[in-house]
C-alpha cells in the first residue's frame, strides 16, 4: 500500500531541509520526498495542510514504570502520552521492579511494547544489579537482548571504582553510559535546591555543587576509559561549563536538558508544591540562563523530558515525603516551541534537531531514526505550530497528573504521529 502525506511543510535537520513537499510511503518506509502534488494518484492521501512534518520526536530519557509500578504508568499509557506529544521513539530508564538488570527484563519490555505501544520503545539497561551501586550487571547480555545504553539513573553510582569498571565494559561494547550526577553525601535528606527558597520553606537543600562534583568525576573517568558518557538532566551552570570544557578537550561526552530546568526556578516550590519536586531539583535563574545558552550555542546536545509519573496520592503528602518527578512527554515540544523558538533563541530546525536527530545519533538508534531520508522507517511527527492552548493536568494521556505546568498557556502541538507509515490514533 502506498501512502502520500500531502500539503505539509517538511523539516528535516539531517538534510537541512525545510520546504513544502509531499512524503511518499511504501511498506512502512519513506520512498521519496516529492514536489507538492507530484505524488502517485493511486496512493492513500493524508492531508497535512498547515502542518510541519518532521522526523518523529525521540526522547532518550523516560520512565514508563513497567514492570512493577503500573499504577503510575505502563508501556501502553506512556507510549500514548508520547504519541500525543509527537514522539515516535522513547528510551525507558531501568528503575523498575525488577530493575532492567537482566536480559529477560529487556526482552519482556520489548515484547510488551510490540504488543501495546503507540511508539517504538528502547530499553536502557541498569549499570548495577538491583540498581544498588555494587555488582555490575551482565552488560554484554543486556546489549544482546536489545538494550541501547546503560544507566544508573535515579540511583547514581557513588563508588568511583564501580563507575570506572562499568565504563570499561561499556567502552568495550560500544555502549554509552548515561549518568545521573549526584554526590549523595552532599544531598542526604535534601528535597529541593539549596538556596533562599529552601531556607524560607524550612526544607533541606540539595546544593548545585553535588551535581558538579559528580559530573567532574565522571568526565575524568570517561577520558581515562574511552567510554561514551552522556550526562542526564543537567540542571546547573557549573555542569554546563564542565561539559563545554570536556568537549574542548575532545572527551566523548554529551549532555541533555529538560524543559523544566530552564523554564522554572526553585520558586515554583513555594506553597510546598510537590508537583515542582524533582531530582535534580529546579535551580536558580542563573542556572536556567546557563542551560538556555548551552542549548543555543550547542554545548548541550539534546532535549529530553525525564518523564516521571507518580500517582496523585503519592504527591499529595508533605513536600519532603513526596517522590521526585514530573510528567513531560505531552508538554515538551510546546514548552520548547513557546520558550525557545517563538522568542527567537533557537530556530525550529535547531529544536527538531535537539529533539529528534541528535538524540538518535547519541544512542545510535536503528532504522533511520531522526531522519526523513528515503529508506528510513516512516516515523513522522505532524506538528501544528499555530495552535494556542492551555496545559490541563486533567486531560493528559498519562495515567498520572503530576505536572507543574498546569494552567500554562503554550503554542504548538502534535496533530498526529505516524509509526511505520501508520497514523497513530489517540483516544
Amino acid at each position: 500500500m502506498k501512502t502520500l502525506i500531502t500539503g505539509g511543510k517538511v523539516l528535516d535537520p539531517s538534510q537541512n531541509l525545510y520546504v513544502h513537499m509531499d512524503i511518499l510511503i511504501e511498506d512502512a518506509r519513506i520512498t521519496a520526498l516529492l514536489p507538492t502534488g507530484a505524488g502517485p494518484s493511486d496512493a492513500h492521501a493524508i492531508d497535512a495542510r498547515g502542518l510541519t512534518l518532521t522526523p518523529g520526536l525521540i526522547d532518550i530519557h523516560v520512565h514508563l514504570r513497567e514492570p512493577g509500578f503500573e499504577y503510575k504508568e505502563d508501556i501502553e499509557s506512556g507510549s500514548r502520552a508520547a504519541a500525543a506529544g509527537g514522539f515516535t521513539r522513547v528510551c525507558c530508564m531501568p528503575n523498575t521492579a525488577p530493575a532492567i538488570d537482566s536480559a529477560s527484563v529487556v526482552r519482556h519490555i520489548i515484547e510488551r511494547a510490540n504488543e501495546t505501544a503507540l511508539c517504538r520503545v528502547h530499553p536502557i539497561g541498569a549499570a548495577t544489579k538491583d540498581m544498588a551501586g555494587n555488582m555490575l550487571t551482565e552488560i554484554a547480555e543486556l546489549k544482546a537482548a536489545g538494550a541501547v545504553a546503560i544507566s544508573d539513573d535515579a540511583f547514581p553510582m557513588q563508588n568511583a571504582e564501580t563507575v570506572r569498571r562499568c565504563m570499561e565494559y561499556c567502552a568495550m561494547l560500544n555502549l554509552p553510559l548515561l549518568t545521573h550526577n549526584e554526590d549523595k553525601t552532599l544531598t542526604h535528606k535534601g528535597c529541593m535546591n539549596e538556596g533562599l527558597t529552601s531556607t524560607m520553606l524550612g526544607l533541606a537543600g540539595m546544593p548545585a555543587v553535588a551535581e558538579d562534583i559528580a559530573v567532574a568525576r565522571n568526565i575524568l573517568l570517561s577520558q581515562k576509559t574511552g567510554c561514551r558518557l552522556h550526562l542526564l538532566h543537567i540542571s546547573t551552570a557549573g555542569t554546563v561549563e564542565l561539559l563545554k570544557q570536556a568537549k574542548e578537550k575532545g572527551i566523548q561526552v554529551t549532555g541533555e536538558a529538560c524543559p523544566h530546568h530552564w523554564v522554572l526556578t526553585d520558586e515554583a516550590c513555594n506553597g510546598y508544591n510537590t508537583n515542582a519536586k524533582m531530582n535534580p531539583p529546579l535551580r536558580t535563574e542563573t542556572d536556567c540562563a546557563a542551560i538556555r545558552q548551552g542549548l543555543i550555542d550547542g554545548t548541550l546536545d539534546c532535549i529530553t523530558t525525564d518523564h516521571a509519573p507518580h500517582a496523585d496520592y503519592e504527591k499529595e503528602v508533605e513536600f519532603d515525603a513526596a517522590p521526585f518527578g514530573i510528567l513531560g512527554l505531552e508538554t515538551s515540544f510546546p514548552l520548547v516551541y513557546t520558550t525557545l523558538v517563538k522568542p527567537g533563541s533557537i530556530t525550529l530546525m535547531q529544536a527538531v534537531n535537539l529533539m529528534s536527530t541528535a538524540p538518535a545519533a547519541i544512542l545510535n538508534l536503528p532504522d533511520g531514526a531522526g531522519t526523513l531520508k528515503p529508506g528510513a522507517l516512516a516515523d513522522i511527527a505532524a506538528l501544528d505550530l499555530e495552535t494556542e492552548w492551555v496545559i490541563d493536568q486533567n486531560k493528559v494521556q498519562s495515567k498520572s497528573h503530576n505536572t507543574p505546568f498546569h494552567g500554562r498557556q503554550v503554542f504548538g502541538k502534535a496533530a498526529f504521529t505516524m509509526l511505520g507509515g501508520i497514523r497513530q490514533e489517540i483516544r
